[in-house]
């Protein structure tokens, strides 16, 4: 995928994240940071039920711009359930589970692609 294929795909996919409810959704450049991929896109969920929901309707939207999903954990547990992309990786978490692993503050200097939630000093 290229580079701003990538991008794209990672903004569709916080949309469609956003379209599904799910709270505090950030996308984060990775470029530059990491070998294993070039954005990551964080959303959360209140319940198991929505976590799903949320992914489904990621997987939905991605595959409506013809980019497939490579592999898919957690989903029937549903506490964090990561899809990946490739250059893309989407985690969508159970409220708890997102705050217990922070990846925000693990990836602090990641730039927020604009139209992602806002993140504060004090919530990195």
């Amino acid at each position: 995928m290229l580079l701003v294929e990538a991008q794209k795909a990672a903004l569709a996919a916080a949309g469609a994240a956003k379209d599904a409810k799910a709270k505090e959704v950030v996308v984060l450049d990775l470029r530059g940071l990491s070998f294993v991929t070039d954005f990551f896109v964080i959303g959360s969920g209140d319940s198991d039920i929505q976590v799903q929901s949320i992914a489904d309707k990621v997987m939905e939207e991605m595959e409506k711009i013809g980019t497939k999903v490579l592999r898919i954990e957690g989903y029937r547990e549903a506490r964090w359930v990561l899809l990946d992309y490739g250059d893309v990786v989407v985690h969508i978490f159970h409220r708890d589970i997102r705050s217990f692993y922070n990846l925000e503050r693990l990836w602090w200097d990641a730039p927020v692609l604009e139209g992602s939630y806002p993140l504060e000093n004090s919530e990195i």
